[in-house]
């Protein structure tokens, strides 16, 4: 599948160059905290998780979820 994305790359202990990600990462501590182990979970609750995250709308795009976006340019 072809994206056309840039890739771009954050110098190490520099969280302020990736937003997104931080964010990102914020969110799922919402429901795994850190420290966690996160082998003392199944795979369907992880499963569950990453469908919480992927449907759940983002400002950074505009208010769709990242599943949502990429059905948009997957099509």
């Amino acid at each position: 599948m072809a994206t056309d994305f840039a890739i771009y790359f954050c110098e190490p202990r520099k969280p302020w160059q990736r937003g997104t990600n931080e964010n990102t990462h914020w969110l799922l501590r919402q429901y795994i905290p850190d420290g966690t182990d996160v082998s003392t979970f199944t795979q369907r609750q992880l499963y569950s998780v990453a469908l919480k995250l992927n449907q759940r709308p983002r400002k950074t795009l505009e208010f769709e979820s990242p599943a949502a976006k990429l059905q948009q340019v997957s099509r």
